[in-house]
């Protein structure tokens, strides 16, 4: 086998119920070492060790260099085993390989050689709506929506699977992308066949979505990228990353009696919000940690990117074993599993120590009853305290909600959502026991109240009915609205008549209630402003209430029937309670053959598809259409340029106020786009689904309420002033003008830029803006690299050159000096503002690039150029390589020829 990374010694067999598997002999590799490394670079020093050839001796040295001090600026290639999408990342992807081969074929090549490399799943999640709730049909009839709107997609995304090799598609009603892979797809540990030798390797991924590290609860390492770099992987590029740091949360003590996994996982966003953890990892470690089941864990990693991490880790330990027989595995793979774990350095030890860049420590036993918001995910209260967290946006506003006539504080959304709390049984079936007892109280929510249940899996209706408590949800509005992620990613519906009235003839401000893991303004209903995020069964108590008016712990909630006073205390269930409950719901026969029947939908077997090497593109289509940018471009957006600012910013700019996911409104040039091209104006679909429609998509940018353009306090949101002709003007025709004049654009922005999600669109519609660089105060970490896929230079202001203290106005003028010859990682770049008054000013920006491959993205002039590009140079050298070589590595990144195991 070529490039053995490392002597004999590193490698060894491992027996496993009688079958001798290949393995990186870890423990031989790094001896007394290996026990000072975090789990996590135990894993990418595995993945270095097996896949990087000729490049592994210095990339495990800079690994084990890491541990002096916990930093480093040493690159390691990381090749991930599969990769996960969705369906609203996947079209955007997709519309970008269809018009890559297209591209290659018009310049006489062959298409079909623009092929994954690793095995790809898509879930199909993102475009379900609560059209339909407190209804007995509500999953039917929102399902039979779902593939009215989205058949052309879903079509699209069939082709896919006919043109492309290991891309599969898990078709609506199979549940929410993370849910699907913790109980399904993950492996912890996985085999594969190489040249008639088996080799045992860690199970890794990449996905398309920022919430992906929800899988590191059960010992798999994988994180979120953006839609463009998962397209690098597909083709054969490595993650190219610094070794990273991993900052170690340690656990301690054990949660109190009613404090749930969803209240801890707030107080874990809250306090790591604290620290910078840009491009950093995060792993927990000591003994509190052992009293997280897998399912308490898997709530916390999932808010991995409301923390601000990259993952947040929980090693292989006898909680992931039982998870993984709970859910159906079978007893040999989890031998596997554990004997692996064990073997490798990789089980967990709950007394251990490594060495972490930096360490934080959190008692469980001080965790309390939790919400979070009125607008961020890290801004956690106590549960009671909602009147006060809310009371700065209703200043001036003295009505609230009673009787019949809902008012300030009333919740219009009660939503049990999100792969976040609803993976995790025990927070449903807590969820269900609060409906039972409110159910036999003769509590009901008020009319104005719009609740929903949308589990992340479709298991959740067999444990739930099992246990009797579906019946209980149901009495009281929670039935089952589908299986997807709904209302969490903004497809939350309309509102309740009662509550758009209130708002229009009395200016109330209603709130949200939700399950789910973001409630930045406009994110759950572009007319909610405010939201809190709560457990399943807090959601339940809120909606029975009505309203956050008050302490909801020692407060009334409400009436029974009798007419007696209601607490949360009578209704709220405990422990053993929920345990009595779970013993009688969960069977782990029930995994399997629920997610069978949701693959064998006959509904999506019906959509037709052609099989076809190039996509056949609709002319007439209002969802997919060819983009500009999957091509082989026009060389890199680096240079020296004078730009106008397109776009002033403030802090805590989300992808979502840049590129948003939820309704299209009826009102707007979006919408104006559509019906001018025969959509119905009263149904435009979400942003989200329209994604493989570049026209669509670039005219609603910043066009959230709360969007703020600083060039001028009177600029509406997705507006800017042309500095030629002084006119205010929607973006995307300002850029238009600009790019007409020769004239380049900017965007500047404060700290956090492109918090949220891993959406790409947020940073391709950037680029369609015609910006070639975006200066901002901090970036989040999956939003700065799809600006790098997409060519543009992000660049870190100084902390002393807020947007809030440069005070650019119209006609000023960015000089930016960054020469492609001389970009460097975290270069100095210099910028000089020419104030239209003919005043300057210069100082220094960092450029927020971290690696060699980030300088090569952006001197290509972005991700697809390059792609395309090495296309070309693989097939004219060598016509039997079945995808091109990436890495530089030779043959040892071959699949049919290496130690790669990318499984």
């Amino acid at each position: 086998m070529a490039h053995d990374p490392k002597p004999r010694a590193a490698m060894a067999t491992l027996a496993v119920d009688g079958r001798q598997h290949r393995i990186v002999d870890l423990p031989a590799a790094l001896g007394a070492d290996l026990e000072r490394l975090p789990h996590i670079l135990r894993i990418m020093l595995e993945n270095v060790l097996r896949n990087a050839g000729d490049d592994a001796p210095r990339a495990s040295a800079a690994v084990l260099k890491w541990l002096g001090t916990g930093r480093s600026e040493e690159e390691i290639p990381f090749l991930p085993g599969r990769v996960m999408m969705h369906d609203t990342t996947c079209g955007p992807a997709l519309v970008d390989i269809a018009g890559m081969r297209d591209a290659l074929a018009e310049a006489g090549h062959d298409p079909a050689r623009l092929n994954p490399v690793l095995p790809v799943d898509v879930s199909t999640d993102h475009s379900l709506g609560v059209d339909v709730f407190g209804s007995p049909d509500a999953l039917r009839r929102n399902m039979e929506r779902e593939y009215g709107r989205n058949a052309e997609r879903y079509r699209f995304m069939k082709w896919a699977t006919r043109a492309l090799t290991g891309f599969r598609v898990h078709p609506p009603g199979t549940g929410i992308m993370h849910t699907l892979n913790l109980e399904r797809l993950a492996s912890v540990v996985t085999t594969a066949e190489r040249d008639g030798v088996s080799w045992a390797v860690p199970d890794t991924l990449i996905g398309t979505d920022s919430h992906t590290p929800m899988i590191n609860a059960i010992g798999v390492l994988g994180w979120g990228v953006g839609g463009l770099e998962a397209e690098s992987v597909f083709f054969g590029m490595p993650v190219m990353i610094r070794v990273p740091e991993i900052v170690g949360v340690r656990l301690t003590g054990r949660l109190k009696q009613g404090v749930l996994a969803t209240d801890l996982a707030l107080t874990v966003t809250e306090r790591l919000r604290r620290i910078d953890l840009a491009d950093r990892f995060v792993e927990f470690y000591g003994e509190g940690v052992s009293t997280l089941s897998a399912g308490d864990r898997a709530v916390i990693a999932n808010m991995t990117p409301e923390f601000g991490a990259n993952s947040g880790f929980f090693p292989i330990d006898d909680q992931t074993l039982r998870y993984l027989s709970e859910t159906g595995r079978s007893a040999e793979h989890i031998r596997l599993v554990e004997q692996y774990a064990r073997r490798q350095g990789l089980w967990f030890d709950p007394k251990a120590a490594p060495r972490f860049t930096d360490t934080i420590e959190i008692d469980l036993d001080e965790v309390e009853v939790s919400l979070a918001g009125p607008r961020r995910p890290q801004d956690r209260i106590p549960a009671g305290t909602t009147v006060e967290a809310l009371a700065p946006m209703l200043a001036g506003r003295s009505e609230g909600a009673s009787g019949e006539r809902p008012g300030n504080g009333a919740v219009a959304i009660a939503a049990i959502t999100s792969c976040t709390n609803t993976s995790d049984p025990r927070l449903l079936v807590a969820a269900g026991l609060v409906a039972r007892k409110a159910r036999a109280a003769g509590l009901t929510p008020p009319a104005w109240v719009k609740t929903s249940l949308a589990p992340g899996s479709p298991t959740a209706e067999r444990y739930l009915r099992r246990a009797g408590l579906l019946d209980d949800l149901e009495a009281i509005g929670f039935g089952i609205v589908g299986y997807g992620c709904t209302t969490c990613i903004g497809n939350s519906g309309p509102l309740p008549a009662v509550i758009e009235q209130a708002m229009t003839e009395r200016g109330i401000v209603p709130v949200a209630v939700l399950s789910g893991n973001r409630n930045f303004p406009g994110r759950v209903h572009p007319q909610l402003e405010a939201g809190f995020l709560a457990s399943p069964p807090l959601v339940v108590a809120f909606a029975l209430a009505g309203d956050v008016n008050r302490n909801i712990l020692t407060d009334p909630i409400g009436l029974s029937s009798s007419g007696g006073e209601i607490g949360l205390a009578d209704l709220w269930p405990t422990g053993d309670e929920i345990d009595a409950a779970l013993a009688q719901a969960i069977d782990s026969a029930d995994y399997g053959p629920s997610y069978d029947e949701a693959e064998a939908s006959e509904t999506w077997r019906a959509l037709d598809a052609p099989a076809t090497d190039l996509f056949p593109w609709d002319p007439g289509s209002t969802y997919i259409r060819r983009p500009p940018f999957a091509g082989f471009g026009k060389g890199t957006l680096l240079g020296t340029y004078a730009a106008h600012p397109l776009l002033v910013l403030g802090d805590d700019i989300t992808t979502d106020h840049i590129s948003p996911a939820g309704q299209v409104p009826q009102v707007g040039e979006a919408a104006e786009y559509l019906v001018e091209r025969g959509e119905n104006r009263r149904d435009l679909n979400v942003f989200a689904s329209r994604r493989g429609n570049w026209e669509a998509m670039v005219r609603g940018l910043f066009t959230n309420r709360s969007v703020r353009n600083l060039l001028d306090p009177q600029i509406a949101p997705g507006f800017t002033i042309h500095v030629g002709s002084g006119e205010q003007m929607p973006l995307f025709l300002a850029a238009e003008r600009y790019a007409a004049e020769g004239a380049p654009v900017v965007v500047v922005a404060g700290e956090r830029y492109g918090m949220g999600s891993s959406r790409d669109w947020a940073a391709k519609g950037v680029a369609l803006l015609g910006t070639r660089a975006v200066l901002a105060s901090g970036f989040e970490r999956i939003h700065r690299s799809n600006l790098i896929g997409m060519g543009i230079l992000p660049l870190r202001l100084p902390v002393e050159r807020h947007p809030g203290t440069l005070h650019l106005r119209p006609g000023d003028q960015i000089l930016i000096e960054a020469d492609a010859a001389a970009i460097s990682p975290r270069c100095p770049v210099p910028v000089t503002v020419r104030r239209a008054a003919g005043t300057r000013e210069t100082f220094i920006a960092i450029a927020a690039i971290e690696t060699g491959l980030e300088v090569e993205i952006l001197r290509s002039g972005g991700i697809i150029p390059l792609i395309l590009q090495r296309v070309v140079n693989a097939e004219s050298t060598s016509r039997e390589t079945p995808a091109p070589d990436f890495t530089g590595s030779g043959e040892s990144t071959r699949r049919e020829a290496s130690p790669n195991i990318r499984r």
